[in-house]
């Protein structure tokens, strides 16, 4: 389990470091060229679309030079990746579409609270140092469920291994495609969402269908160089314009004590206060509605009726009288539905009915106070409580993993393994400590120059991005003062991020370069996922199960089928918008701790761990942790239709789902294999000397 560990020699780390250095030369200077044609008045549309094509047109060369059928070059780039591109490879598999499009909006959201994102994915990396890839790299196969097969002896621990990667890996490639299908919307400037997500699909298989995790790897390299530039440009370019210090960084303290200022004027603020006012009405509306469910109803039909018989009357557009017969054709078909409606609407408005549209204090620190009444107490306890299950759920669920860690196999020794983390843990740290200040510099921006602005001359980016899609960014004047809000103002997390240049007034070559670099962070975290789960099912499944005698060309070949197939489920699944990126890849974080992180650590570090105990642990982990999501999380209750009530337990969100899974899988793998025999004495023998990688 050892094999051989190939050998990189100087010459061609030199090549390497040519061929990116000249491509981040070349990307630049494409950056600048477009910022020319767009003074030279080249159409933003075009701008966009060229800003989507030329990558993926690259990222489609390396992945066709990279072509192969070999099993090692398929599966773990033929073992001969040095440690600072498998660093680079595994920050951008690492910076999907939620820390690069979702991190920064959910920071600007929920302020302190979003820094356990922070904390938890940045220590995941430690424990990936020290308990995860030394071992692993020492192992010397292909996949994670590979190790469980020969760990714990059977194909029992694999099949579960093999179903877990699959399952979070679907949940997180899910929410990278929805990434993909909101910048691919928003770049070409298509009407249809959908369209956008298939288009983006495209992206994703060029490289990992053609040449597997030899193509992906090298396609990464150049994909984290984009999404660097792309998310440090514009943060810089805004710090400049507020401070004029190029180092956003430094400045985020002074930034965020004049957020401070701005939020305490917000909450004083009269034509504030009139618009949260107009809510509550609003809100009290639609209770009333729901005690007077028959008459409320008849009333909307009726308003409707009229509404389409005074266009038609007044001779009016037919596209105008086409909307107003889908409106009324939208509304309610029964009583039950429309309480079910009324109540989803008005607890909407409720939340908008509050200080800062519902947003913390940025500088607070947890919600409620400990000194307060019984309920504020309460409050503060119960957000601790998340901060706390969110940021260990993160930690091991990156620890646990299967897309990370198979990067373990990837560098030439033990010793790069190690090292290969370490410069993980750098260039992942180059964006996260840029996100808190970026959250910042963009509530600035639109608590003291977009709040206050007359209706009529909103920004276009506002419409635009009402058109990707209503859900994530809406206005509307509630008080009628024909002034915005910030009430008024809904902006979702997802779009934070790609509208940076946009509210800072930035050239709209820099939104052209943001969005290349979340399709880049979106399409390199896409491959390495879909990977993980072809080749789970064609190596773990297919060919360690099924079919030993496969051949090497076959079972490449299915792997490839499997990843196309894989991949049109999961972009089917995203157009349909289950959740926001940040819920789907939490929840995959507290999926992969639940399965994989009891088993992984207790098959290093305790010979007594057995085949029985790990696939029980595995299994009571994964269940409980998926149970407590569905039975809490609105969407997974809608999608399996339970009405039972909600019940949190300790308060704890479903995203940290796993603070109560991984425990019990520790617990459950314990009990059972002391209550069953041991392993063999080779295999304890083994796990010995597997802890002494080298």
């Amino acid at each position: 389990m050892n094999p051989s560990e190939p050998h990189v020699g100087r010459r061609a780390r030199h090549r390497l470091h040519a061929i990116y250095f000249g491509f981040a030369l070349c990307f630049v200077l494409f950056v600048l060229g477009m910022g020319l044609l767009e003074r030279l008045g080249m159409p933003r549309q075009y701008i966009g679309f060229v800003f989507l094509a030329a990558p993926v047109v690259v990222y489609a060369v390396i992945g066709v030079v990279c072509r192969t059928t070999d099993p090692a070059e398929y599966y773990v780039a033929g073992r001969r990746v040095p440690a600072v591109y498998n660093g680079m490879a595994t920050a951008a598999d690492w910076m999907s579409a939620a820390s690069f499009i979702g991190l920064a909006g959910t920071l600007y959201l929920t302020g302190f609270e979003g820094l356990a994102y922070v904390l938890g994915w940045t220590g995941g990396f430690c424990l990936v140092a020290l308990l995860m890839a030394p071992y692993l790299r020492k192992f010397g196969q292909y996949t994670i469920p590979d190790f469980l097969g020969a760990r714990y002896q059977g194909h029992l621990p694999r099949l579960i291994g093999v179903a877990a990667a699959v399952l979070c890996s679907f949940v997180y490639v899910v929410a990278q495609i929805y990434g993909v299908g909101l910048i691919t919307t928003r770049l070409t400037h298509i009407a249809s969402f959908e369209i956008g997500v298939f288009l983006g699909l495209g992206g994703i298989l060029v490289c990992s269908f053609l040449g597997g995790m030899r193509a992906v790897t090298w396609t990464q390299v150049a994909q984290y160089i984009v999404l660097l530039l792309a998310y440090l440009v514009p943060v810089v370019w805004l710090s400049v314009k507020q401070t004029g210090v190029p180092f956003p960084q430094a400045v985020y303290g002074q930034q965020l004590q004049k957020v401070a200022e701005a939020e305490a004027r917000l909450k004083s603020d009269p034509a504030e206060l009139s618009a949260i006012q107009a809510f509550h009405a609003r809100a009290n509306e639609l209770g009333d509605k729901q005690l007077h469910a028959t008459e409320a109803l008849a009333s909307e039909r009726a308003e409707a009726r009229q509404r389409i018989a005074a266009l038609q009357k007044a001779d009016a557009p037919q596209y105008q009288v086409q909307a107003a017969e889908r409106e009324m054709a939208a509304l309610p078909k029964d009583e039950a539905s429309a309480i079910v409606g009324w109540r989803a609407e008005r607890e909407a408005l409720e939340a908008r009915a509050r200080p800062l549209a519902g947003m913390p204090d940025h500088a607070a620190q947890f919600a409620g106070d400990p000194d307060g009444t019984p309920e504020q107490q309460h409050a503060f306890e119960a957000s601790r409580r998340n901060f706390l299950a969110l940021v260990f759920c993160l930690m091991l669920g990156t620890a646990g993993l299967p897309h990370i860690l198979t990067r373990s196999y990837t560098t030439p020794s033990v010793r790069e393994a190690r090292q290969s983390v370490a410069w993980s843990l750098f260039f992942i740290l180059l964006l996260y400590l840029t996100a808190p200040a970026l959250a910042v510099m963009v509530k600035f921006e639109i608590f003291t120059h977009l709040v206050g602005t007359s209706f009529d001359a909103l920004p276009a980016w506002i419409a635009n991005w009402n058109r990707v899609d209503p859900g994530l960014l809406s206005v509307v004047d509630i008080n009628h003062d024909r002034v915005l809000q910030l009430a008024e103002l809904k902006i979702g997390g997802d779009i934070i991020m790609l509208a940076t240049p946009e509210i800072a007034g930035l050239p709209y070559v820099i939104s052209g370069m943001v969005a290349a670099g979340g399709l880049a962070a979106a399409l390199s975290t896409a491959d390495g996922l879909l990977l993980t789960i072809s080749n789970a099912l064609s190596h773990d499944l297919y060919h360690k199960v099924l079919d030993p005698q496969a051949g090497t060309a076959r079972r490449v070949m299915l792997s490839k089928l499997l990843l196309l197939v894989v991949a049109l489920a999961a972009a089917s699944v995203a157009a349909q918008k289950p959740a926001n990126i940040l819920f789907l890849v939490s929840a995959a974080f507290s999926l992969a701790a639940s399965a994989f992180f009891p088993a992984l650590v207790l098959g290093f570090f305790w010979r007594r761990a057995n085949r029985w105990g790990a696939s029980a642990g595995m299994l009571a982990g994964l269940v409980l942790c998926f149970g407590y999501m569905a039975a809490t999380h609105p969407w997974l209750r809608g999608l399996f239709g339970i009405t039972a009530p909600a019940g949190l337990w300790w308060d704890i969100q479903p995203i940290s789902a796993g603070v109560f899974g991984v425990p019990f899988g520790f617990l459950v793998t314990i009990v059972v294999s002391l209550l069953t025999p041991p392993p063999p004495p080779e295999v304890r023998q083994w796990v010995e000397d597997l802890r002494h990688p080298g």
